[in-house]
């Protein structure tokens, strides 16, 4: 079994620093700082070793051996169509999420095309063909796919419409936004791809490795005592998007995991993002800011982070408490949530060093 680093890295100084940050970000400001191309996790403003664990979280771990798909298979879509998959040698996987589980099933060599968000190594050289959810029906077809894995999010209809009247078997998925979805997303590639035994075989190993991840979460906190309120903040500084997650963000299953409270939903929350306010944060009272690492990027790294109203004056803004994970992988929901989860436990509870 291979072991997983973390995935991203945790600034942490003394509330005593307070005055020097608040200086700092001026500085920044003054001398026109902007977010780095290569930036890693944690803003990589303090941490020699952010792309190192970035480099480790990178791939998905693939079995010895390809499984031998047993085709033809009928399989109900989540659309409530039943779909006949008669082949899989051209896969074109809609989503970052369906990518790492049809490569940590082992047909990796079998994908012809990503979404944008299948940012791990072994795909990032492959074709892009869907951004954000929307898909370009000509590339796709352009690449003679024999099977398309798309989810209930993906669109726009027309695109889905034109792929299922060219004669492709397409396969809709539910999204995987809570951490018990993860099993669920492998059983149905595996499914569709006519591999059920490597599906039973990942899905045990995947959860085996989530379990072991949660034991090194802190006995307190495991117990129920001195759980820290984390507030996962979606970040998009270009689109001037600024969000703050709550219920079924699916940042707050991950938190809750990793032992944590998610502070946006523990303060009643009820949709899943919200825009920031300066009182929604002060209602929230994180005592830890959950970012991706390309969001906090976006906003000029943990200094412009503190700039946003009412950030800077949470604990967490005061003390510099900020977890940065990879975009790509944070919210994915499949073989690599492991990590993410290391990486959380380490991050939230003991500083990330």
């Amino acid at each position: 079994m291979s072991q997983h680093r973390p995935v991203g890295a945790l600034i942490r100084l003394p509330r005593l620093l307070g005055a020097l940050a608040a200086l700092l970000a001026l500085a920044a400001v003054l001398t026109g700082c902007g977010p780095s191309d290569d930036a890693a996790g944690g803003g990589g403003r303090g941490g020699g070793t952010a792309d190192g664990r970035r480099a480790a979280a990178d791939r998905v771990e693939l079995p010895a051996t390809e499984p031998k798909p047993q085709l033809p298979v009928t399989v109900r879509s989540s659309d409530g169509r039943d779909v006949t998959v008669t082949a899989t040698d051209r896969i074109v996987p809609l989503s970052g999420a369906s990518s790492e589980v049809v490569f940590g099933l082992g047909l990796g060599g079998r994908v012809v095309a990503r979404d944008i968000t299948a940012t791990f190594e072994q795909a990032r050289n492959l074709p892009v063909v869907t951004r954000a959810h929307d898909v370009s029906a000509e590339s796709v077809l352009s690449l003679k796919p024999t099977l398309v894995l798309a989810e209930t999010t993906t669109g726009p209809a027309e695109a889905i419409g034109q792929i299922r009247a060219a004669g492709v078997p397409l396969v809709v998925l539910d999204p995987a936004k809570k951490l018990d979805d993860v099993g669920t997303r492998i059983d149905q590639v595996a499914a569709a791809l006519g591999v059920r035994a490597a599906g039973d075989e990942l899905r045990t190993r995947t959860q085996g490795r989530i379990d072991q991840a949660r034991k090194g979460i802190p006995r307190d906190a495991a117990a129920g005592g001195g759980r820290p309120r984390v507030a996962f903040l979606y970040l998009r500084g270009s689109a001037s998007v600024y969000l703050l997650g709550g219920a079924g963000s699916g940042a707050d299953s991950l938190i809750e995991a990793a032992g944590g409270i998610d502070a946006g939903k523990e303060s009643g929350l009820k949709k899943d993002f919200t825009p920031i306010t300066s009182e929604a944060l002060a209602k929230a009272a994180p005592d830890v800011i959950l970012v991706m690492s390309k969001g906090l990027d976006s906003v000029g790294g943990v200094d412009g982070l503190l700039k946003i109203p009412g950030v800077g004056q949470t604990p967490a803004g005061l003390d510099r408490r900020i977890a940065s994970v990879d975009d790509g992988v944070l919210l994915n929901f499949g073989p690599r949530t492991d990590a993410v989860l290391t990486s959380l436990v380490e991050q939230i509870h003991r500083g990330g060093r």
